[in-house]
């Protein structure tokens, strides 16, 4: 059986997306094919991990109507889930494609405010999982900037590699405190985190190696948009390209990729392999509408195609 992958999701929310003929303001805009996902940093995870065949388990803090409602679409989609229930409701956001210029505008809720009895009781939750453990995305107002490299804590405790992306000051204590196996953070994200803007591919490859030799993140994953993503280890850099493939959003594709990478490296995948089926998922999930919709055999046949990219080449930065 595969290992758990417990996701942590403090500020989850439900995902409206539709597509509209053109968005102008003051007119009603009329939109059309719309969806509704159970989103949030570590909810996508768990659902794309589950995708892909792995064992999963999501923490999530879910309150009022919209909380119901996104546990209802959560057991719709199968996937395993704990909730810690809070006074707040649940945040709602939206996404519209307008199809006359193919732009996507995000609509997100900031979400409620979190008690300091709540936090708690998801630190609670958090001791009683086991496997690997993610916690992603944006800490919700109450929830104090340590709260990550408190549940990092709470990880090492219990012997479970810790994974985490997020940005900001959240980040920044996380990395500061140490004990991540894997970190995930854009390349704006990664950039903030490192206090200036990052000059080119050198540059960039030498902060990476900088930040995995300090001993506080042994894994390091930069994602890079169209630049496609880094990989830093204690064995040096990997870079791999952008896979060549059709847009049609991009909501949750940063969390597909590291729910397939994590899954890989729980799976015991070697760090260089884990981040090939990163990168597929990334790919799979910007192809298809939706949040975080990677679908497992396209994922297994992008994959397949980065093992035929000639100039996969791994450098050591200085």
């Amino acid at each position: 059986m595969s290992p758990t992958v417990t996701t942590l999701t403090l500020n989850p929310t439900i995902d409206l997306a539709s597509e509209a003929q053109r968005v102008e303001p003051i007119r009603k805009v009329r939109t059309f094919n719309e969806r509704q996902d159970p989103g949030g940093g570590g909810v996508n995870v768990s659902r794309v991990v589950k995708e892909l065949g792995g064992q999963t388990l999501a923490l999530i803090l879910a309150g009022g109507v919209t909380g119901r409602f996104l546990e209802e679409l959560l057991d719709g989609e199968g996937v395993s889930r704990r909730s810690i229930h809070i006074s707040g409701q649940t945040r709602i956001s939206h996404t519209v494609l307008d199809q006359s210029n193919q732009l996507e505008y995000r609509f997100v809720a900031q979400g409620p405010e979190i008690a300091p009895a709540e936090c708690e009781a998801a630190l609670d939750a958090l001791r009683q999982t086991e496997g690997w453990i993610v916690a992603s995305g944006s800490l919700p107002v109450g929830v104090p900037h340590d709260f990550y490299a408190r549940a990092a804590s709470i990880a090492a405790e219990m012997n479970c590699p810790f994974a985490l992306d997020t940005s900001g000051e959240a980040l920044r204590k996380a990395v500061e405190q140490g004990g991540i196996h894997l970190a995930k953070p854009s390349l704006g994200e990664f950039e903030t985190l490192i206090g200036r803007k990052l000059q080119g591919a050198e540059d960039q490859e030498r902060a990476a190696m900088e930040l995995v030799r300090s001993g506080r993140i042994r894994i390091l994953a930069v994602t890079l948009g169209r630049d496609g993503a880094l990989l830093a280890t204690e064995q040096g850099v990997l870079r791999l390209p952008a896979l060549d493939v059709v847009v049609k959003g991009a909501v949750g594709a940063g969390d597909s990729f590291l729910a397939a990478m994590t899954l890989a490296l729980a799976r015991g995948r070697q760090a260089d392999d884990a981040f090939a089926w990163g990168v597929a998922a990334g790919a799979a999930a910007v192809s298809n509408a939706g949040t975080a919709h990677p679908r497992r055999e396209e994922v297994i046949r992008l994959r397949a195609q980065i093992l035929q990219i000639p100039d996969r080449a791994q450098s050591v930065a200085t």
